[in-house]
């Protein structure tokens, strides 16, 4: 059993089936020398083998949000996007009203599991997150707070062993060719 995943064991003798990630900074302040939660995760993605499919910064505004994620959904080169950023309660924090409504389904868990972890690192401070994660256009999107460390929750604790195909009993990877299934 892997110590980042409860119940879980990883398969050695599998290959690492490489996915395509685009990662997605939501911020008004940030830019691309600044964007260190979005750096963090395109070096995660990257160190577990992964392929860093995009990443891009927008503000925090709904159309523009929903415009970058409904492209890379669009464009077949995407199997999973992830953002950090605008998923707090202040006003201009919009990523779950801009990405909520594209979800094809919802992966209820993932909150869930996502604030199990993250009241490890912050405590009750976690009651501030509106992380989620769903399915749009049969890509996986993860939503997470901006800070370094919520990535580091969420990456390292629920994601990275989601997205890795040695992971057992399953993962997300084993889902990919049915995502579109009707």
């Amino acid at each position: 059993m892997n110590a980042l995943t409860p119940g879980g064991r990883y398969d050695e003798a599998l290959a690492v089936v490489p996915v395509r990630v685009a990662v997605l900074t939501v911020s008004d302040t940030r830019d691309a020398a600044s964007d260190s939660s979005g750096q963090l995760l395109a070096d995660r993605v990257a160190a577990a083998g992964h392929v860093l499919a995009g990443k891009t910064i927008v503000r925090d505004e709904v159309a523009a949000i929903r415009a970058q994620v409904k492209a890379w959904t669009a464009s077949g080169d995407v199997d999973a996007i992830v953002t950090t950023g605008g998923t707090g309660l202040t006003g201009r924090d919009v990523t779950p009203e801009a990405i909520r409504p594209l979800f094809d389904k919802e992966i209820d868990g993932f909150s869930v599991v996502f604030h199990l972890v993250s009241y490890q690192t912050v405590g009750l401070s976690t009651l501030q997150s509106r992380a989620l994660a769903g399915i749009v256009d049969g890509v996986f999107v993860f939503c997470l707070p901006g800070s370094n460390g919520a990535v580091k929750d969420g990456w390292d604790k629920v994601i990275a062993a989601q997205l890795d195909s040695r992971h057992r009993p399953c993962n997300m990877i084993d889902l990919m060719p049915r995502l579109l299934e009707s």
